[in-house]
C-alpha cells in the first residue's frame, strides 16, 4: 500500500498480509481493498470498521486512513489512478461514481467467486505485471453491481449489551480493553467508541469502571473480604485506586460505607 509510481514498479493489483501494528498514511491514488482471509480494521478519515472475507473499503485519493491486521490476515489491493488518458469518457464516469467518497461495502456470492478465482492465478503468478492490471480492471467492471455498502457515518448500528455485560462480568478481576470489547460486536475500535457512547452516553472505559464499583459494592457485604481483596477482585491495580474512584463515584470511602452497611 505504498505510494508508487508506474515507472518505479507501481502493480494495479497486490495481495498482501497487514501488521498487527495500526499504521496510517493517505496517498494520491484511489484504492479498493477486499479481504482475502482473516480480519483486518480500517479507519478512513476518522470512520473504522473491521473488514472481514467477502467485505472491503473503497479508499478515495488523499484520504487519511489507518489499517492493522489481526493475526493471520490476507488482502487484496486494487490501486487505481485518479487519471487515467486510456479510459474511454463512460469508465471515468463510472470510476468516478464509484469512489465518489470512502465507503465500506459487502460483496455478493457472485463476487466473491470471481475475486477468489483471480487471487488465485496473481497468488501462482506474482511478477506478472499484465495479470495484475488485468484483475484490477476486470473487478473495476464488475465491483459497482456486485457490492452493498455497509454502515455509513450516518447509520449507528445497536449493540448487543447483553453480550458485552456477560464478558465484562466474567473478566472484572483483569484489564478490559476497548479493542475486546469492539471484536465481540464485530466492529472497530474506533467505530466501537462512537456507537457505544452514543448509546450508553458513556465511554466504554467509564462504562467498565461503573460495573467494577458496582461489584466491588456487592462485595463489601462480605466481611471476611478486606478492602485489598475487594480491590483486587473488582480489577484495580491496587487499593488505592480503587479508595479514590470509589469515593468519587459514590461520594463515600469504601471503609467507611462498609461500616455504615455492617
Amino acid at each position: 500500500m505504498k505510494d508508487r509510481t508506474p515507472l518505479s514498479g507501481f502493480r494495479p493489483a497486490e495481495i498482501m498480509k497487514l501488521p498487527e501494528h495500526m499504521d496510517h498514511h493517505n496517498h494520491g491514488y484511489n484504492q479498493v481493498v477486499i479481504a482475502l482471509s482473516g480480519q483486518t480494521e480500517f479507519e478512513i478519515e476518522g470512520y473504522g470498521s473491521l473488514v472481514c472475507p467477502g467485505q472491503g473499503c473503497l479508499v478515495t485519493a488523499d484520504s487519511d486512513h489507518g489499517f492493522s491486521g489481526i493475526g493471520q490476515n490476507e488482502i487484496l489491493v486494487l490501486n487505481v489512478p485518479t487519471v487515467c488518458d486510456t479510459l474511454q469518457d463512460y469508465a471515468l464516469d463510472r470510476m468516478h461514481q464509484l469512489f465518489d467518497r470512502s465507503a465500506y461495502f459487502h460483496l455478493d456470492n457472485q463476487a466473491q467467486t470471481l475475486i477468489r478465482a483471480l487471487s488465485a492465478e496473481m497468488q501462482a503468478h506474482p511478477d506478472d505485471w499484465l495479470l495484475s492490471k488485468a484483475c484490477t480492471d476486470t473487478l473495476m467492471c464488475v465491483l459497482q453491481r456486485h457490492f452493498k455498502p455497509l454502515a455509513s457515518e450516518r447509520y449507528l448500528p445497536r449493540l448487543n449489551m447483553d453480550v458485552i455485560d456477560h464478558y465484562i462480568q466474567q473478566h472484572l478481576s483483569r484489564k478490559i480493553a476497548v479493542a475486546q470489547l469492539a471484536g465481540l460486536v464485530f466492529l472497530g475500535e474506533s467505530q466501537f467508541h462512537v456507537v457505544f457512547k452514543e448509546q450508553t452516553g458513556v465511554t466504554p472505559h467509564q462504562y467498565v469502571l461503573q460495573k467494577r464499583l458496582e461489584f466491588a459494592r456487592q462485595l463489601m457485604e462480605e466481611p471476611k473480604l478486606s478492602l485489598a481483596q475487594i480491590a483486587q477482585s473488582a480489577g484495580f491495580a491496587n487499593q488505592s485506586n480503587f479508595t479514590q474512584a470509589f469515593t468519587r463515584h459514590f461520594g463515600v470511602s469504601p471503609a467507611k460505607f462498609r461500616r455504615q452497611w455492617l
